[in-house]
């Protein structure tokens, strides 16, 4: 496991007890392996814990450029520039494979929407609330599904904001109206791509326009061409290449599409839907691997999670049946929609037809609820109602579609 600890002050000296600093005196016997340029500091510190097997420390300063040192032995100010935003990152000798303390608050706070699950068009309510993005400064994307229309929510406000669609909540088919929006992704300036699923398209919204693009599929026309959709869900998006991976879900496939492309290739699926290696059943949701070059493919109607290398022709079984059974043990789902990966490689799964988050471990198939309680629908804070995505901030802590109750839960890591 790991310890963490703020520097306050430049001048700061370290010392430990166990593997926890404290403000006291330290020799220093660090020496440096590595410097890394990362987002996140839970990503520095998985790279020392799983990518070099001699390193001891990894500082992560968000003022610096690269952000992340990595080191044998420790570290004290000593052998580092430390200022206001740095945290050290102690390992024991022996690490384990999974070295962050993964524990969350039982109880949620509802973030958007009304807690008490009534649904509504008026800007504090939401109504079947699905896929969600953190944009700058914390903000939150909801795909307002049945309002059809996408919503910004700033954090602890009690209001959102209509950022694309028609505020009233009618649906309709043209540059400015939507037709159940179902899920959305931001690049680093907040433009929005999103899936209009029963408009059978992608479309392209800029951070503050008043109407949006059709970037791919036909607007109104549903179809299993290499350019059309049929009922798109799920939608992931390479940063580094701007590609888009699109979930198509009543065609039971995963598409591709290259930057400014007007058609795309089948990544994943493509052979009908059913539980064969080569097929998908209702793929919702899933989420782009970029450290192993994969999707990693919610298939709800066969209650599993595989993983589908690009360029590959099947998939591998990651968490579930291999045969599509479903259940509510720690390695069985129950119609699993949302996916995502935080940045050690750990799974989170909304199984929303057992009304909870599963939390798997790197490389591990057993999983264990930490938000919801397993076959047990309800609307108190400690409850969810069909959850069907969530996403994890840089500091693990849950937004939760809470679909049937309308409204989105935050679920601290503590």
């Amino acid at each position: 496991m790991y310890y963490l600890i703020w520097i306050t002050s430049a001048n700061a000296s370290l010392s430990t007890i166990g593997n926890v600093y404290y403000n006291m005196s330290y020799n220093s016997t660090g020496t440096i392996i590595t410097r890394l340029t990362v987002k996140y500091q839970i990503t520095c510190a998985a790279q020392c814990a799983n990518l070099f097997a001699n390193c001891s420390t990894a500082v992560f300063d968000s003022l610096t450029i690269p952000q992340c040192s990595l080191y044998s032995g420790k570290v004290t100010p000593a052998n580092l520039t430390v200022s206001m935003n740095t945290i050290v990152y102690d390992f024991q000798q022996s690490k384990l494979a999974a070295p962050i303390l993964y524990r969350w608050n039982t109880t949620g706070i509802t973030v958007a929407g009304a807690s008490s699950g009534s649904a509504g068009t008026a800007d504090n309510m939401l109504s079947q609330p699905y896929g969600t993005a953190l944009g700058s400064f914390n903000s939150l994307y909801i795909a307002d599904l049945n309002n059809n229309r996408i919503q910004k929510w700033l954090t602890n406000e009690s209001n959102g904001t209509t950022m694309a669609g028609l505020s009233n909540g009618t649906a309709g088919a043209s540059s400015v109206a939507l037709n159940l929006p179902t899920s959305v992704v931001l690049d680093s300036n907040d433009n929005m791509y999103f899936t209009d699923r029963d408009n059978h398209r992608v479309v392209y919204w800029a951070n503050g326009a008043s109407s949006g693009t059709t970037i791919a599929g036909i607007l109104g026309i549903a179809g299993s061409t290499n350019n059309t959709f049929y009922g798109p869900c799920g939608i992931a998006r390479d940063s580094s290449t701007g590609t888009l991976y699109i979930a198509d879900t009543y065609n039971h496939r995963i598409m591709q599409y290259l930057l400014n492309a007007f058609s795309g290739t089948v990544a994943a699926g493509g052979n009908g839907a059913g539980s064969g290696i080569t097929q998908l059943a209702y793929p919702y949701g899933f989420t782009f691997d970029s450290s192993s070059n994969s999707l990693l493919i919610a298939n709800a109607q066969t209650n599993n999670i595989v993983r589908w290398v690009l360029g590959a022709s099947n998939w591998t079984l990651v968490i579930g049946s291999p045969t599509g059974s479903s259940g509510n043990t720690s390695t069985l789902l129950n119609h699993p929609i949302g996916i995502t990966l935080d940045p050690m490689g750990n799974i989170y799964v909304a199984d929303s037809g057992n009304h909870r988050i599963q939390f798997f471990v790197a490389g591990q198939s057993n999983g264990t609820t930490i938000a919801g309680v397993t076959g047990s629908p309800g609307i108190s804070q400690s409850l969810l109602n069909t959850p069907c995505w969530l996403i994890v901030d840089n500091r693990l802590n849950l937004y939760i579609s809470d679909f049937s109750n309308n409204r989105v839960q935050f679920f601290s890591h503590s």
